[in-house]
């Protein structure tokens, strides 16, 4: 009754037979025929046609939830054999928000890919929620992200350590006061900024206008804690979802905001910036490898992550 699982699962993800034919390259009363079949070999439809779009049965999720499994497990099978048969051989897809997709993993991936030119890869810009979607679904190999982990299906294991800190506009009034803790991006591309001595006071912004991260993200939850912690409420002109977009906005002079060193090490443009370190462990965090539990992980996976982990 799974032999042809495809065709359930295509008619499930597309959202109706019409699409789901198009993606299969077969004509649409061959599907449903096909469909058809099924669910006279199960005694029960699968799908209830009277809703649009299309809807499965109780039946149906089932058969679906269970489709979906063994779908994960042949996938994993053919990893498998793909390792015993072509050794480093092999394809990595790898997921990461749009910070680690564009600065971040293409530097990974060409200096692995100078050791282990016959290995693929397919990066994948998304939001974190999104990602890790993917990776418990089976879509996706790796995760790399500075997100805690909260999914017990998922592993983590440390990349590097980075660090919060405050961008803020040259031109601000606020610079005055602290101009002696003020970093250039040169001065954090040379660790300066980890000597506690050069930390500053959150509240010396404190009337400043604010960039923030929404608090789905990581950066944004620790900035609002932070805020919390010293009774601070800042007046937020913006809340966004990217970390780079806050950063670009913030050079325009808009407003502070924060970003982590790993931003500023990768960064080469010439920005009209200061950058501060706060007195405050929560803005040191790690920046993580994730994977599914459970799950097999290809020979190239393994490799990729110890070589960036060593």
């Amino acid at each position: 009754m799974f032999r042809n699982k495809e065709y359930i699962l295509a008619v499930y993800q597309e959202g109706g037979f019409t699409k789901a034919a198009e993606r299969l390259f077969v004509s649409q009363p061959s599907l449903s025929a096909s469909i058809k079949r099924i669910e006279d070999k199960l005694g029960a439809p699968i799908f209830d046609r009277s809703t649009s779009p299309i809807s499965l049965t109780e039946i149906g999720k089932e058969y679906v939830k269970y489709a979906l499994s063994i779908q994960e497990k042949e996938k994993d099978f053919s990893r498998y054999i793909s390792d015993h048969t072509n050794l480093m051989a092999g394809k990595i897809r790898i997921g990461g928000s749009s910070f680690f997709s564009s600065f971040v993993l293409p530097r990974l991936v060409s200096e692995f890919n100078e050791s282990h030119p016959q290995i693929q890869f397919e990066i994948f810009e998304d939001s974190t929620k999104n990602l890790m979607n993917k990776l418990v679904s089976g879509n996706l190999d790796i995760i790399i992200d500075n997100a805690i982990n909260e999914n017990e299906n998922i592993i983590s294991e440390v990349y590097a350590p980075e660090t919060l800190l405050l961008a803020v506009p040259k031109a601000l009034k606020s610079n005055q006061s602290v101009l002696e803790f003020a970093m250039t991006a040169q001065d954090i591309k040379e660790n300066k900024h980890l000597d506690e001595n050069m930390s500053v006071k959150l509240s010396a912004f404190k009337d400043e206008r604010f960039i923030l991260l929404n608090p789905e993200n990581d950066t944004g939850k620790r900035a609002e804690k932070l805020f919390k912690k010293y009774g601070i409420s800042p007046s937020v002109i913006f809340h966004l979802d990217q970390q780079v977009t806050a950063f670009n906005m913030a050079c325009l002079g808009l407003g502070i905001t924060f970003v982590s060193d790993t931003l500023i090490k990768y960064d080469d443009s010439e920005r009209d910036m200061y950058y501060y370190r706060l007195f405050d462990i929560g803005t040191n965090r790690n920046i993580y490898f994730y994977r599914k539990k459970n799950h097999y992980q290809s020979v190239a996976s393994r490799k990729f992550i110890e070589y960036n982990t060593k």
